[in-house]
């Protein structure tokens, strides 16, 4: 009898610790009377569509923040802070810039005024040309650097020209690009732009020998395929540069790796850029102008770097990295990512940058 008691009792104490399913169940939808514990498989199966609007938001929302820049939060808005801020602005848009936007002019005057000549002038030299016009695209790239009163710090050893083998580098934003270009002349695979930075992509930069890419045509990748392999075969070609991620991010995750770069069956260089990273407090107080490439216009973001007092920058050249016997292309490109990942500080996270490209739209996902 008091083994019965004790089942009946711990049996009605289990009953009021099930959750009641019908209070996760849609307002529309019937129940049959079933005995407690027994709900057919269409009752479970009703709520699915609200979990997985659920579960597609969680996802989404740790997505979506792979590629936000943070605001920082107004702090200045009090009569101690407020007259310095200011004055920090007016130091910036009226001094400041109007100084480097000359510094810049006069890069681009002198940068044209050789490229012109050597590209027409030296067509026979095909060594020598080439030769020339890596330099002057390097030093074009300081000269970007100087326009942002650029602090970068190179840590490792300068990158030199070898067959059979590729760099790779985690991608914070377009200026990745000129501040590994001003200390070595890398050919780079990119995306093709529009408006004046595919003008300078289709003339001055593929002197370097870098391959354009349209991630929305299917045929690319063949090519731009094909184009590596040849390329990692030169012995006179420009290093090659692969951002892997295929898209910006910002400077706290990385996102998966393509393996593109990784099964080509050449040594791969890892590179970890840290921007941003950090700000000395005077900085702070006259009025940070951190900026984030986040989908805008290059041109907008240059105007904003060069509104801000400085680019802050780390750059590591890691130790070279090779296929190990039995690993996959996949397993090697995040065996690579964890490397970047560790010495620059950032987050891993399982996501696919391309995803970006291919998400709903802000209204639509309101609208749900």
């Amino acid at each position: 009898m008091n083994s019965t008691g004790t089942l009946k009792s711990s049996s009605s104490e289990l009953d009021l610790d099930r959750p009641n399913i019908e209070d996760y169940l849609p307002s529309g939808a019937a129940i049959q009377q079933e005995p407690r514990g027994k709900f057919r498989l269409h009752d479970l199966l009703d709520i699915s569509p609200t979990l997985s609007e659920a579960a597609g938001a969680i996802v989404d929302d740790s997505f979506t923040r792979c590629f936000k820049s943070n605001p920082p939060e107004p702090w200045n808005w009090n009569i101690y802070l407020f007259p310095l801020w200011c004055f920090g602005v007016f130091l910036r848009y009226l001094i400041i810039f109007p100084t480097r936007a000359l510094v810049l002019t006069i890069g681009w005057i002198i940068f044209l005024s050789a490229f012109i000549p050597v590209h027409l002038l030296l067509k026979g030299h095909d060594k020598l040309r080439r030769n020339i016009e890596r330099s002057l695209v390097e030093m074009m790239c300081g000269f970007f650097v100087a326009s942002w009163t650029g602090v970068v710090k190179y840590h490792g050893p300068r990158p030199s020209r070898r067959p059979k083998q590729v760099f790779v580098a985690n991608h914070t934003s377009m200026i990745d690009f000129i501040i590994l270009e001003q200390m070595t002349a890398f050919a780079v695979i990119m995306q093709k732009h529009p408006g004046w930075v595919g003008l300078l992509q289709s003339t001055i930069l593929e002197s370097v020998g870098c391959i354009w890419f349209n991630r929305t045509e299917a045929k690319d990748r063949e090519i731009v395929a094909r184009k590596l392999r040849d390329h990692v075969q030169g012995t006179d070609n420009n290093p090659l540069l692969i951002f892997p991620e295929g898209t910006c991010v910002n400077n706290h995750y990385t996102v998966m790796f393509k393996k593109g770069a990784f099964e080509l069956g050449c040594t791969v260089c890892p590179i970890a850029i840290n921007v941003f990273k950090y700000w000395p407090s005077l900085w702070r107080v006259l009025g940070s102008a951190m900026t984030l490439y986040g989908g805008q216009s290059f041109t907008t973001h240059l105007l904003q770097l060069m509104t801000s007092w400085a680019v802050v920058c780390d750059v590591w050249y890691l130790e070279p990295q090779n296929l190990k016997p039995g690993e996959t292309p996949i397993e090697f490109a995040e065996r690579v990512r964890d490397i970047i990942s560790t010495r620059a500080g950032l987050k891993m996270v399982p996501w696919d940058g391309y995803l970006k490209y291919s998400r709903p739209s802000p209204k639509h996902r309101e609208r749900k």
